[in-house]
């Protein structure tokens, strides 16, 4: 069998991410027909229906969702091996498209940062702030390289390499903390007096698991958007929270009237790097987490 043309992969995890036959078209640089025909090429070619159209409309067949998952891998590898090439194998050169929730992001950029550049002169590293949801996708889809995420979490089709233990502290105003349970008690705390993040960031849920909050009447309704939202509210006196010792480390709390204090059973979350499995760059994802893991609370990694 002839080999497939990779635009015209290409054309076809373009159309499946958008849906939509123009904005394919235009996504992919090209008219609308070489789209349609590049498609009917490959249907041609693999002697299987990708698309059932009827119409304006279309669905993909479960051939054709194969295919594009496939396409996918393989053009991941094909955008690695350029880059392979372009950089003459040096693996410790060419672009590093690195994602990092935004419970993690503000307090080790800099350090992040500060490090690559002073290890990897001729790495050009690209940063992409997201929860971890939108950071997964664009990583499968080959739009990152490696992230930094907190863990556990379930992340098919990549590899995991904890570089760090990041304690959750409660967190009170220095007026209230007399008023807190002795010795400290979750379940004995006020009705709807903590507050966590949305539940689109993963710290809600590793907060809940590790601090003995599921199913809490304590926790409240209103649910913050970040971190530094959460220490507003703490600090205004309306009830408590829980933060990673990341962040207040990184003086989160330093123009505030905030406690910390270890939450209970020295509750933890894991810091991690996460890549595809099937990449090529290995050695230089082992070699950032030896020197990402100083930057955590607890380092896992040593050099």
């Amino acid at each position: 069998m002839k080999w497939p043309n990779l635009k015209h992969l290409h054309y076809l995890v373009t159309l499946h991410q958008v849906q939509h036959f123009n904005k394919a078209a235009q996504q992919c640089h090209v008219s609308q027909s070489t789209l349609s025909t590049a498609i009917q090429n490959l249907e041609e070619q693999f002697g299987c229906q990708l698309l059932e159209r009827d119409h304006k409309t279309f669905v993909f067949t479960p051939f054709g969702l194969e295919l594009v998952a496939r396409s996918k891998t393989l053009l991941n590898d094909v955008n690695e091996l350029v880059d392979f090439a372009q950089t003459s194998g040096n693996w410790q050169a060419g672009k590093l498209k690195l994602g990092v929730i935004p419970t993690i992001a503000p307090f080790i950029f800099e350090g992040v940062i500060t490090t690559v550049n002073s290890n990897f002169p001729e790495l050009q590293l690209q940063l992409q702030e997201d929860t971890t949801e939108n950071l997964l996708h664009q990583l499968t889809e080959g739009e990152l390289d490696l992230l930094i995420l907190a863990l556990p979490m379930e992340t098919p089709g990549c590899k995991q390499l904890v570089i760090g233990h990041d304690p959750f502290h409660l967190i009170a105003h220095s007026e209230l903390v007399d008023t807190l349970p002795q010795p400290m008690d979750v379940s004995a705390m006020p009705k709807h007096s903590i507050f966590l993040l949305q539940k689109e960031h993963c710290m809600t849920g590793h907060a809940v698991s590790a601090c003995g909050l599921q199913h809490s009447e304590q926790v409240s309704s209103l649910a913050a958007s970040s971190l530094y939202t959460l220490v507003q509210l703490a600090n205004s006196k309306l009830g408590f929270t829980f933060m990673p010792e990341l962040a207040i480390e990184n003086h989160i709390l330093s123009t505030s009237q905030l406690v910390s204090m270890p939450a209970e059973d020295n509750a933890f979350r894991e810091i991690g790097l996460v890549w595809r499995s099937g990449t090529t760059r290995v050695r230089l994802f082992r070699k950032l987490a030896e020197l990402f893991s100083p930057l955590m609370p607890i380092p896992t990694i040593k050099k």
